[in-house]
């Protein structure tokens, strides 16, 4: 029996099993690679403005302390689980062993719909969360970074509740943070800068030239907005883009520079136009060369996977592509160049270290030394990977998981099992 349920840990752990027969990992130390050292749950009780008490449930999931600290985002999502956390800690463990990171992998957040709470609300509940993780939580035991739900100024309060408590100011508990309280440059659009460049990467290989290219973008908010602004500045005409509220798609191309106005000022995409609605179900099976699916986990089932017509699949979201798909993509491997989630979109965390570090040291770059120390760190790993996937004549989301969950486990049988 586990505490971790739900098709989201589900698709996690058919995923690493996959990679465990893969690597021949003994049946013995599976459990141990897999299952997270840590669950918390917690209760969040704030005062609405209405005068009402409610009460929202909190989690925190940290799955290995074996290379250095955990890190991961928090999430506030009306349907969070601790099932789904899990899913996500363990998945940022791999991305991060990936990337030569010195963290485990975590993951958080509270069953809130952050859109239907004020203001003054969202920081109560934002507050009360980390005060409920103060005991489990530090620099150098679980630092936290923004998800889906969260943003700059969530960590910002984050990071004061937790320095009120220690009487000093901590920055370094959190990443994702405003310049101004110790954040670094180049955070906010490292995600999806890093998801354009590892594009761009991919088409070198296919011959696909970047002018005169397209791309379709399911997910608008902080990563899929900087990969489709990014993009169309690498010179690729973005056909199509999408969020919870509207979806557009234009075979001329639409005008990225207006649709992040537009959300800048309202928030989401919906009310930007009323000719160019397009059906949200249809967006992933629109013809072009890059796709990038950043919004929720699988988004892509198998009857997707026969459907896609991109050339690059590039997996902003985690977990988009359910392990059916992954089945069908398999065989479409000579079509569809699939940079795999725990590769893609693993900009954020990267310059979260970075942010991390400078913090620790308290010593900051300026962007262009952000953007460029991401890009080498995305290029070494895309090149390893690329190399394990040739080598080994595997695909490549099984070359980069490969590369993670190994270096985990060589990690933890070299330290041993305590006591």
């Amino acid at each position: 029996m586990s505490i971790y349920t739900g098709p989201v840990f589900e698709m996690a752990r058919q995923q690493f099993q996959v990679i465990a027969d893969h690597l021949e990992i003994p049946e013995d130390e599976r459990d141990r690679i897999l299952y997270p050292k840590r669950a918390i749950a917690v209760s969040c009780p704030i005062h609405r403005d209405d005068g009402r008490t409610v009460v929202y449930q909190g989690y925190r999931v940290q799955h290995h302390l074996t290379l250095g600290p955990t890190k991961g985002g928090t999430r506030f999502s009306p349907t969070l689980d601790i099932g789904e956390v899990a899913a996500l800690a363990i998945w940022m463990s791999w991305k991060c062993a990936l990337a030569g990171l010195p963290y485990g992998g975590a993951k958080g957040g509270v069953a809130v719909d952050p859109y239907a709470v004020s203001k003054r609300e969202l920081e109560a509940v934002s507050r009360r969360y980390m005060q409920e993780m103060i005991p489990f939580v530090g620099p150098h035991i679980d630092v936290m970074a923004p998800d889906m739900g969260t943003n700059e100024q969530v960590m910002a309060w984050f990071m004061d509740t937790y320095s009120m408590y220690q009487g000093c100011t901590v920055t370094e508990i959190v990443t994702g943070k405003p310049v101004a309280s110790g954040g670094t440059e180049g955070r906010r659009e490292a995600t999806g800068r890093g998801i354009a460049y590892l594009a761009d990467r991919a088409m070198q290989r296919l011959g696909i030239a970047p002018g005169g290219a397209t791309a379709v973008v399911q997910g608008f908010g902080n990563v899929g907005s900087v990969a489709a602004a990014t993009l169309a500045e690498r010179g690729l005409k973005i056909l199509g883009v999408s969020d919870h509220t509207a979806c557009y798609f234009d075979a001329a191309g639409l005008p990225v520079d207006a649709l992040l106005a537009h959300v800048g000022k309202h928030g989401v995409l919906k009310g930007f136009s009323n000719q160019l609605a397009f059906d949200p179900a249809e967006l992933l099976a629109q013809k072009c060369d890059v796709l990038v699916p950043a919004a929720l986990e699988r988004v892509i089932d198998a009857r997707m996977a026969g459907r896609l017509q991109c050339r690059v699949l590039a997996e902003g979201a985690n977990g988009p592509t359910t392990p059916e798909a992954d089945e069908v993509l398999n065989q479409r491997r000579d079509e569809i160049f699939v940079i795999p989630d725990i590769l893609c979109n693993a900009g954020g965390v990267v310059v979260s270290y970075f942010e991390w570090v400078q913090d620790l040291q308290q010593f900051f770059w300026t962007e262009t030394e952000v953007t460029d120390k991401l890009y080498h760190v995305l290029d070494r790993a895309f090149g390893q990977v690329m190399t394990r996937a040739e080598k080994d004549k595997v695909p490549i989301r099984t070359a980069a998981m490969a590369i993670g969950v190994a270096k985990v486990r060589n990690a933890k049988n070299t330290r041993g099992l305590f006591p």
